[in-house]
């Protein structure tokens, strides 16, 4: 069985600068055809600098996208790259990915029953050159749970929820 056709037009093949595997589905869901490429970017040194430098939580996500947009881009001449990142904000500080299933119970603890928020921004970028970028955010509710409930959803969904940063992953089990 062959490839669908892709609904990308462009003349250079897209490159998606990103391993994330969401990113990759949402693409293909959307009929795009296109390489990928990871970043070679330090996203926490990037973020420790952004913030010392008076950037705000609020456009973080913003800032690594381009970061990782152009770096591809500078790597792959003449084509099109997307970069993306999302950030979790609770109470104005940011949530980062779990290292371990025990973390991830923490992060679990610290957002059952209240409200937080997901940006979530792009970056298109050619030749070390932002063509376009913008973001959004959706504040979010999680249901109360308590330690049983956090422990029955870990086991299921096991270590793959340390591959997202509110360790829900809102787009399977969680």
């Amino acid at each position: 069985m062959s490839a669908p056709p892709s609904l990308w037009t462009g003349r250079e093949r897209l490159v998606l600068a990103s391993n994330s595997g969401s990113r990759r589905r949402l693409l293909e869901a959307a009929g795009l055809a296109f390489d990928v490429e990871a970043a070679d970017v330090d996203e926490r040194a990037l973020e420790t600098e952004f913030l010392a430098q008076g950037g705000g939580v609020a456009t973080l996500a913003l800032a690594l996208a381009r970061a990782k947009a152009i770096e591809v881009s500078a790597r792959r001449p003449g084509a099109p790259c997307v970069g993306a990142d999302q950030t979790l904000t609770l109470e104005g500080r940011l949530v980062h990915k779990s290292e371990t299933l025990e973390s991830a119970a923490r992060t679990l603890g610290a957002l059952s029953g209240r409200s937080h928020r997901l940006t979530s921004a792009f970056a298109l970028a050619r030749d070390g050159r932002v063509l376009h970028e913008g973001q959004d955010h959706a504040d979010m509710t999680m249901r109360a749970l308590d330690s049983r409930q956090i422990a029955l959803y870990l086991a299921s969904a096991g270590a793959s929820v340390l591959a997202s940063v509110g360790v829900y992953q809102i787009e399977g089990l969680g």
